[in-house]
């Protein structure tokens, strides 16, 4: 399975850090339109990515809720009817939550910095060290540390749960 340390931070002011991040940048950003199906599983996450009426991924992965710097294993298959898939799963495991959010992707030598708008939960930068084979969790965590340093994120902004999760408490203590 494929490996990254993962890092979330909720953040304010989304234009400053665009500005940040476009420095630090390897190139122009990606936008993308992810619409993100999470289904019941009992031994890790799995969520389906739409990209468009033709094109999605279903990504299953394992990591630990936590603040700071974690590692995530992952696996991704593509298919080209994500709504098709979408029907599938939620009928065989059931639906856990939606996530819609526009990100906004830079590449920064082998790490994706995302600048993400959630629908209904506000704006967020999330990074993924992608690991190479021969590289272990603690070179990806000093990138992670290092990109936090340079980026001016304080400890407090960071997050420790996935979207669906914070959707959920949100959800929760509103009703």
């Amino acid at each position: 399975m494929a490996r990254n340390v993962e890092i979330k931070a909720r953040i304010d002011d989304f234009s400053a850090l665009y500005a940040k991040i476009a420095l630090l940048a390897d190139g122009a950003p990606d936008l993308i339109d992810q619409d993100d199906t999470f289904f019941v599983c009992p031994h890790g996450r799995l969520k389906l990515r739409k990209l468009a009426a033709d094109r999605g991924e279903l990504i299953f992965y394992k990591r630990d809720d936590k603040a700071g710097p974690k590692t995530s294993f992952y696996s991704i298959s593509e298919t080209q009817d994500p709504d098709g898939l979408r029907e599938t799963l939620t009928l065989a495991y059931g639906s856990a939550g939606r996530v819609i959010k526009q990100r906004t992707l830079f590449m920064v030598g082998q790490t994706r910095l995302h600048l993400d708008r959630v629908k209904d939960l506000g704006d967020f930068l999330e990074f993924e060290v992608v690991l190479e084979e021969h590289e272990t969790e603690a070179q990806g965590i000093a990138i992670a540390e290092e990109l936090l340093e340079c980026l001016e994120i304080q400890r407090q902004e960071l997050v420790d749960q996935a979207y669906v999760d914070l959707l959920r408490q949100q959800h929760h203590s509103s009703t």
